[in-house]
């Protein structure tokens, strides 16, 4: 019984960090190809990093919230961009 508990945390919590994995490749992608000191990334994939992130935020929310946690009350609200 206790075994399986185990295997279905590990396989959650995988799950949940499977969203910071692909922002970290997606980074790691930029740096390894951009070799000045700033780095240019597109409207799409500063869209595809939010996302992740959002996903990520949910998905503990979600989690923690069965547990009872202070996290479930977090709400993520839309920040207006600034467009020049």
């Amino acid at each position: 019984m206790e075994r399986t508990q185990k295997t279905s945390s590990n396989a959650r919590l995988e799950r949940q960090i499977a969203h910071l994995k692909i922002v970290s490749r997606l980074l790691g992608h930029e740096l390894h190809n951009q070799t000045s000191p700033r780095l240019t990334l597109s409207r799409d994939e500063v869209e595809e990093i939010r996302t992740s992130i959002d996903l990520f935020i949910e998905e503990v929310i979600r989690t923690r919230g069965k547990g009872g946690s202070m996290a479930a009350e977090l709400e993520v609200h839309a920040v207006p961009a600034r467009v020049n």
